[in-house]
């Protein structure tokens, strides 16, 4: 029984370095092609510069690698077993498919837990260093500065959210304006523009078609204004990393969630605005009350996210070893050609609980279990049948 359980092992382990390699090269060309690449032909950055920020995104592509790896191995493995006769063998001895594969599901379950490590820790903390190095050499973007569906306090005294980044153009920018860490008013504007001067490291910028309303003090009522223009701008030398904008997938699990704690602190400072007098005023400010419930749900989402995503090995391991099994064929093509099919599937649900996570009513950090628990059941299925069957 050892002997077949390290064989199996070893041909596991060994396609699975291979896949794992494969998959981290082609998901890592994209970003070399699109930034790193331009750095060494442009000479904005030494080749010590371009290793290092090839080093870090490393583990941000891993976390997408790993499972894939862990799918196409089992696919390739137990597909070629399957194909020469020798999973037969191993029935005719006596020994059931269970039994064979329990070191392969117990890799999986160690798998994921390197996946949650690399998830939750090593590829945030990876991805903002990355971030970081392309901003000391000059070469970020202001669109890198200030993502999208973010909450923004690298402006004094403003918290700043963007609905939507297109390169350098905003849309749906929301600002609180804090005086002694109180609202002292807010603006909303339909559009703006962004500018970064790397030499002088000033972040500018310029909102369009701004409402505003400004609180005053308790002997003062509201007042609201319209601007057709109004710009911010935030310089800093030496900017520290937790004074850069963020976005929420570069942070990790428990940097998630002292930024949520923070957020529900902050947000409790705006109950005024259920008190405004005018009903004028309560009438547009409506939507910023709703934009308010947004805040904190897509933190929520990344959170689920990053713990979810972390079973991705186990319910890919699951679902490749009886379906090898059924495709009876050793070809490379065709279990990669199937492995791509099921992480299309899987992601599906990721991508589409992200696109909801402005709609709390959905619940859409629920949603991001469903592929777990679809693999999971239909692999416990799918490997009962199969150690009836072979």
């Amino acid at each position: 029984m050892k002997t077949l359980h390290s064989y199996v092992t070893r041909q596991v382990l060994v396609t699975l370095l291979m896949t794992v390699a494969v998959f981290t090269f082609v998901l890592l060309l994209a970003s070399v092609l699109k930034e790193i690449l331009g750095m060494l032909v442009n000479r904005q950055a030494g080749l010590m510069a371009v290793v290092q920020a090839v080093g870090l995104l490393i583990p941000f592509v891993m976390v997408f690698a790993l499972p894939m790896g862990m799918l196409t191995a089992a696919l390739l493995v137990f597909g070629r077993l399957s194909a020469d006769n020798e999973l037969t063998a191993v029935r005719a001895s006596g020994v059931s498919l269970v039994a064979l594969i329990s070191p392969i599901l117990l890799l999986s379950v160690l798998l994921s837990g390197v996946a949650a490590a690399v998830n939750m820790q090593v590829a945030p903390w990876c991805r903002v260093a990355y971030k970081e190095l392309l901003y000391q050499t000059g070469l970020a973007s202001g669109a890198t500065l200030l993502p999208e569906k973010t909450v923004i306090k690298v402006f004094p005294k403003a918290i700043i959210y963007i609905s939507k980044v297109d390169g350098t153009n905003l849309e749906d920018v929301l600002i609180y304006r804090l005086l002694d860490n109180k609202v002292e008013g807010y603006s909303r504007a339909e559009s703006g523009t962004i500018s970064f001067n790397a030499s002088n490291r000033v972040l500018s910028v310029t909102l369009r078609n701004v409402s505003k309303i400004l609180m005053g003090d308790s002997q003062k009522k509201p007042r609201s204004m319209f601007a057709e223009s109004d710009e911010l701008s935030y310089t800093n030398a030496a900017p520290r990393r937790d004074r850069l904008g963020v976005n929420l997938t570069d942070l990790t699990f428990f940097q998630l969630q002292d930024r949520l704690q923070e957020l529900e602190k902050d947000l409790e400072t705006l109950s005024p605005i259920e008190k405004l007098p005018n009903d004028e005023l309560r009438r547009r400010m409506k939507q910023v009350v709703t934009q308010r419930v947004d805040l904190t749900m897509p933190l929520r989402v990344q959170m689920h996210r990053q713990v979810s995503f972390s079973f991705a090995c186990l319910g890919f391991t699951l679902v490749g070893i009886p379906l090898g099994i059924r495709a009876h064929r050793r070809e490379t093509t065709f279990g990669i050609a199937v492995a791509l099919v099921l992480v299309v599937v899987y992601y599906s649900f990721f991508i589409l609980g992200q696109a909801l996570e402005t709609k709390p009513e959905l619940a859409p950090q629920l949603l991001l279990w469903i592929p777990n628990f679809i693999f999971q059941a239909v692999g416990a299925v799918l490997l009962w049948r199969a150690n009836r069957g072979l």
